[in-house]
């Protein structure tokens, strides 16, 4: 009997009879969801498979559906009978879908035990190009295998992939470079508006998976290509029109007894895998390029968060947004991590072990807290950088956040180089997400505080005096800022130079922000 390989196999005319498999059973995120019901829906979204291994036993109701045979045994783990799974899988059949590495069988009866391999799940998501599906293929996790990761774990689509592919401007690209692609969910978001997309990963199981997930997803080498190698090695000497990147950025304590995982540590000490990359990927940007990232980095003691990303982009040379969304101490990103790994306190000497050197790890280097971000970066198509653009975006948003981000980028090359006279002379229109906000004490005729509220992005508020609700209120495109100006100063009786100097710099900052935005 052949042995079924470690990670999928890409057989032309085995994977195209699966994809049509998983159409016709309609497994998609929409059909899973209800099939299983909003309960255990709701905790296998929280990690949690009993319900969800109730609802789609072969007794329940739902339990012979093919979507719920195909969720019972690549989502969960869980064995289903090799005659079940060829209901489920009538083109490729269990014994095609043992050639391309997904399943192992026990024998040959109808009635014996087939597991899954792999993890093969839809995948949904709503990107700038709009919504997206497809099917992604990984490890089985933690709550398939019931044990720790193994240290060259392939992951699937977790929080961080999503975050990366709701963030990336997507304005079509003629060649796009996805870096340390994992499972390759990155590189398909790319292909939609990319000519061709290279994705590289040190890991070799990695590029297997992510070659699989291409193939299933009808993308041949003609759109998706693969290369093995660290870092921007594999692409030296090409230029890129959007580098995307959720590199393997996680803080490890280089210790023999803590394990290294392939997708989340690069082998370096602290942060000197991000702070590399961010200081080294303008050489494979073209003019106009731009690269995005995710990026775990230190803040030592006596720092703000932003003083060393801020020291790595000034290097870079590039135009650089950075948005900081979360902020750990010591404690928390050791149990952040050690948990990931599959360990957990209920292992009390391999947790202490690990918790003491994470934390003896960050406290070597006067770690007070480690910041997480996305980090945007763009290369000028001439003179030096003009945009440097941190700040700390924490709550919640409504992504995607990629036209946001495009605009923002637009708006800073539009607004600029404009002086006081220039922004006066825009046309500037309120965007339609934007909503004002009065509060007022009880029986007061004028409100106490005036708030401009984005609805979509990053929900930004913005507290408007008198003149500047005024202004805002009768942005509709038809006068210039600097009529609105002379209007409001005749209004209120007041100086216009006097008006603009109070208005105009914040102003600026609304059209950077998307809160205004340029007639043509």
């Amino acid at each position: 009997m052949s042995v079924t390989p470690d990670t999928p196999v890409v057989d032309p005319r085995l994977v195209d009879a699966l994809r049509a498999d998983l159409t016709a059973a309609a497994y998609t995120v929409e059909h899973v969801d209800e099939l299983l019901g909003p309960v255990p829906a709701g905790a296998l979204a929280r990690g949690e498979a009993v319900p969800a291994l109730r609802a789609t036993d072969p007794s329940a109701p739902a339990g012979r559906d093919p979507a719920a045979v195909l969720t019972r045994v690549f989502v969960l783990g869980a064995p289903v009978t090799a005659a079940a799974l060829e209901a489920a899988l009538p083109t490729v059949g269990v014994a095609g879908a043992r050639r391309l590495g997904l399943v192992d069988v026990a024998g040959a009866a109808p009635d014996d035990q087939a597991r899954a391999r792999v993890d093969l799940r839809p995948y949904a998501a709503t990107d700038g190009a709009g919504d997206a599906s497809w099917w992604i293929a990984s490890d089985l996790g933690e709550l398939a295998t019931g044990g720790a990761l193994r240290t060259d774990h392939v992951l699937g689509v977790g929080g961080a992939s999503l975050t990366l592919a709701q963030a990336t401007v997507r304005d079509p690209r003629r060649r796009v470079l996805d870096l340390g692609t994992g499972c390759g969910v990155q590189a398909l978001h790319a292909s939609r508006h990319a000519a061709h997309v290279v994705a590289t990963d040190l890991s070799s199981r990695a590029l297997a998976y992510a070659g699989f997930t291409a193939a299933l997803a009808g993308l041949g080498p003609d759109r998706v290509s693969l290369r093995a190698g660290s870092m921007l090695d594999p692409v030296a000497d090409e230029t890129f029109d959007l580098v995307v990147s959720n590199p393997p950025f996680v803080i490890t304590p280089r210790r023999a007894d803590v394990p290294a995982y392939d997708y989340r540590d690069g082998g370096r000490a602290g942060d000197d895998l991000v702070r590399d990359l961010v200081t080294g990927v303008g050489a494979v940007l073209a003019p106009g390029g731009v690269a995005q990232l995710l990026a775990n980095w230190e803040v030592r003691g006596g720092e703000d968060w932003h003083e060393r990303i801020g020291a790595w982009v000034d290097a870079s040379g590039l135009d650089a947004w950075v948005v900081l969304r979360d902020q750990q101490d010591p404690a928390q990103y050791a149990e952040t991590w050690i948990r990931d790994g599959g360990t957990t306190p209920a292992d009390r000497g391999t947790w202490a072990s690990r918790y003491g050197a994470w934390l003896d790890d960050l406290a070597s280097r006067d770690v007070t807290s480690v910041g997480f971000g996305i980090v945007t970066l763009r290369r000028p198509v001439a003179g030096p950088a003009t945009l440097r653009r941190l700040e700390q975006q924490t709550g919640p948003v409504r992504p995607p956040l990629g036209p946001v981000i495009a605009a923002g980028l637009a708006a800073h090359d539009a607004v600029a180089g404009l002086t006081a006279e220039g922004l006066a002379a825009l046309r500037l229109t309120v965007a339609p997400d934007v909503t004002e906000e009065r509060y007022l004490e009880p029986g007061a005729v004028d409100p106490r505080v005036v708030l401009l509220r984005q609805g979509h992005g990053f929900g930004r508020a913005v507290q408007a005096g008198t003149a500047l609700a005024a202004f805002v209120g009768a942005c509709d495109g038809e006068l210039t800022a600097g009529q609105i100006i002379g209007a409001l100063g005749a209004l209120l009786d007041v100086p216009a130079g006097d008006v603009a100097a109070d208005v105009l710099p914040t102003v600026r900052g609304l059209l950077l922000d998307g809160l205004l935005t340029v007639e043509p």
